[in-house]
């Protein structure tokens, strides 16, 4: 029987959620962690994917999603792929997975460990499973229909967010306020002022970081599906709310707010409405 999922407004037919083992998501870390990690730090090759502007893709991104891409057709042939570097195939699948192989390429050029691997599946268009990793550290984030976990120094654990309801109380995350324009960035200024603590960077490093209970809000506009697909599933399932800054769904991308709490996340919502 389809049951209705309050915080994101529709329908999902629990039938429908394919189940990824954890098993398979660390083979999948594994693959890209081959490609990535010994170009890390090797100050290589940095290509430019706009004519206007700086949007860096390295030979680690390329490689690593290649490999991602051959892991998944041979375990999942009739499944669909979006990924950034090398585009789609399949998307009339009604399973999907979404990869950004290296998820802050300009951290990743400039050696800080703040990068990841983001790889989710989405079923009807709705994010199911997912996971973060971040092979420098030796910390995977995943979530596999079941609930949301960290693997990493210190062992396993179930991941949770916190119980902040108030602006007052939190931590706030984006990737820099220079991504708001306009009105929106009075907005935000607006917003940054009712929070504990502001911090920017981080990528989806941020975005885990919430799921793990240590950020309370993550917001950022502009995002693009491979940029948060596979974050959804792990905040939620660890208890968050991830939508539009709209309240829409996220998988489609747009301007992204995280939160810990339903509560938090009307907050926020209403922070930004001004």
């Amino acid at each position: 029987m389809p049951c209705y999922n309050k915080d994101r407004a529709r329908l999902i037919d629990q039938e429908t959620k394919l189940h990824i083992s954890p098993e398979f998501l660390r083979r999948v870390a594994g693959v890209a962690a081959a490609e990535t990690l010994p170009r890390f730090r090797t100050q290589g090759a940095v290509d430019n994917k706009e004519a206007a502007g700086f949007d860096p893709v390295t030979e680690a991104d390329q490689q690593a999603e290649l490999a991602i891409r051959r892991l998944i057709n041979e375990e999942f042939p009739d499944h669909g792929i979006l990924g950034e570097e090398h585009g789609s195939e399949n998307l009339s699948s009604r399973h999907v997975w979404v990869i950004d192989p290296i998820d802050g390429t300009r951290a990743f050029i400039s050696g800080l460990p703040v990068w990841g691997t983001l790889v989710g599946l989405t079923v009807d268009g709705d994010a199911v499973a997912g996971m973060m990793s971040q092979p420098f550290t030796g910390e995977l984030f995943y979530a596999d229909g079941t609930g949301s976990r960290y693997d990493g120094p210190g062992g396993s654990r179930q991941l949770a967010t916190r119980k902040t309801v108030n602006l007052s109380d939190a931590i706030a995350f984006t990737t820099t306020p220079a991504l708001f324009k306009g009105d929106m960035r009075k907005r935000y200024d607006s917003f940054e002022s009712k929070v504990k603590l502001a911090r920017y960077g981080v990528d989806c490093y941020a975005f885990a970081m919430l799921a793990a209970g240590s950020v309370d809000v993550v917001m950022d506009p502009g995002l693009k599906p491979y940029d948060i697909v596979a974050l959804i599933p792990i905040i939620e399932q660890a208890g968050g709310v991830v939508t539009t800054f709209e309240g829409g769904p996220a998988e489609n991308g747009g301007d992204i707010l995280a939160a810990a709490t339903p509560q938090l996340h009307e907050a926020a919502m209403a922070a930004l409405r001004g």
